[in-house]
């Protein structure tokens, strides 16, 4: 039986990207999951990688800025060695600004406030919405945010790269039952936050349903846009993810419905170019939500030489180079840079 430094229980994107940089370390990694890689959430149509408002500035923002700022490089090197493709793209997003005095100065405060916090490594700039006549939302004040930070990957084409690539660098993932050998980490998404929650008589964070589409209109290059409460994102292959529900209660987890038609008909009138696409699939699928709503990592209390990466809920996949690069440190190292709010123990 071969040697197993890593077992990495779960093959979504958190558990995937800690595979990949546990092996890039040099560890022997095998992942296990029960179904496939991305069957569970990590397999939707969005794949908006966005950062939170440039203010009251804290550590999960900064994860998040790190995140971002190294995922052209990590999904660069999965690409390579996988020769498939991502969709990454850093092609910046556009937001409405509402129509009153109040909103335009605080858009137009957070310009200076992001040049400081994001290093002058991005930029938040705020224009005229006739800046951008064929692709926009509908903006009453008549001016946009836009962001060079923002990025997008298409989910279950990057999921399929990084499997490819794992299984070239090495890693076995297998489907069905497996047992674990030595470390093991868990990023079973919302059913090991049920079986955290039960290890630890305390409900560290629940399972929410998400509804999302596809959509066949070929924007691709142009920026994302995030309006009404949504994301429309257009894709590297000629698609456009628009999305999504957030639900708490649902009897189906996988069932798409009326609720899915709203969102469509609201991208719709937020984005009228959207009016005439066709919907080439729906999508419904679980997210991880932790309590405190940032990723929960670190070590699991009570069980020797187990970790937990779970959590990514929507900002999953903006998250995981970060995410990959602290937990390889943690297991492989003992080095702990977890940040404040992303312990098991801060969503007791």
């Amino acid at each position: 039986m071969a040697m197993v430094d890593v077992t990495v229980m779960g093959a979504g994107v958190f558990g995937l990207s800690v595979a990949w940089a546990c092996r890039a370390q040099g560890a022997a990694v095998r992942v296990i999951d029960p179904y496939r890689p991305g069957a569970g959430a990590s397999g939707g149509t969005v794949g908006a990688l966005s950062p939170h408002t440039p203010e009251n500035w804290n550590a999960k923002k900064q994860f998040q800025l790190d995140s971002l700022l190294l995922a052209g490089r990590f999904w660069a090197e999965v690409d390579e060695v996988s020769g498939l493709s991502s969709g990454y793209g850093r092609t910046g997003r556009l937001q409405p600004v509402a129509a009153d005095a109040a909103a335009l100065a605080l858009a137009r405060a957070r310009m200076a406030s992001a040049a400081t916090l994001w290093r002058g490594q991005a930029d938040w700039r705020v224009v005229e919405a006739s800046a951008h006549p064929d692709w926009a939302p509908l903006s009453p004040s008549g001016f946009l945010v836009r962001d060079s930070l923002s990025a997008r990957l298409h989910p279950r084409r990057a999921v399929e790269s990084l499997a490819a690539a794992l299984r070239r660098r090495g890693v076995e993932i297998v489907t069905g039952a497996a047992e674990p050998r030595g470390a093991v980490v868990w990023a079973t998404g919302h059913a090991g936050l049920a079986a955290l929650s039960g290890d630890l008589s305390a409900p560290v964070g629940v399972g929410v349903k998400g509804q999302s589409a596809l959509l066949a209109l070929d924007a691709r290059g142009l920026p994302q846009i995030f309006a009404d409460g949504l994301h429309v994102v257009p894709h590297a292959d000629g698609t456009v993810g628009v999305g999504s529900t957030t639900e708490r209660g649902f009897a189906d987890p996988a069932s798409t419905d009326a609720s899915l038609d709203a969102v469509i008909a609201r991208a719709e009138a937020a984005v009228p170019v959207l009016r005439h696409a066709r919907v080439i699939e729906r999508w419904a699928g679980v997210r991880p939500r932790a309590r405190s709503r940032a990723p929960i990592l670190g070590p699991w209390p009570g069980r020797p030489g187990h970790f937990v990466a779970n959590g990514g809920f929507k900002i999953g996949f903006g998250m995981a180079p970060k995410v990959a690069e602290v937990m390889a440190d943690l297991v492989l190292e003992g080095r702990d840079a977890i940040p404040e709010g992303f312990r098991v123990e801060d969503n007791l």
